[in-house]
């Protein structure tokens, strides 16, 4: 026999807790992993940039900033390599 259950979501403190120092220290720690781990790929003569920022959640972003960037990750992949390098899970949408 199976059994019904209801499940109310609270959207509201899914939020508060998404935009919390807790999250926001989390996804830093996980962006500086990241950024050194693209620096080590890129080598020094190429800049490498962390950008924080709050959405609806907390979030950053690592940046290649230089021209080659763009290449550097159509050829070789190198953001995304360093973000499953640390474990992230990394999707094509």
């Amino acid at each position: 026999m199976a059994h019904k259950i209801e499940v109310e979501v609270n959207f509201a403190g899914i939020g508060e807790v998404a935009r919390s120092d807790e999250v926001r220290q989390m996804v830093n720690q996980a962006t500086e992993q990241i950024a050194s781990k693209v620096r080590g790929l890129v080598g020094d003569d190429v800049p490498v940039t962390v950008s924080e920022y709050t959405t609806d959640r907390e979030a950053a972003a690592v940046t290649i900033a230089d021209r080659r960037g763009v290449g550097l990750q159509a050829k070789h992949g190198v953001l995304t390599r360093a973000a499953s390098g640390i474990g992230a899970d990394i999707r094509i949408r």
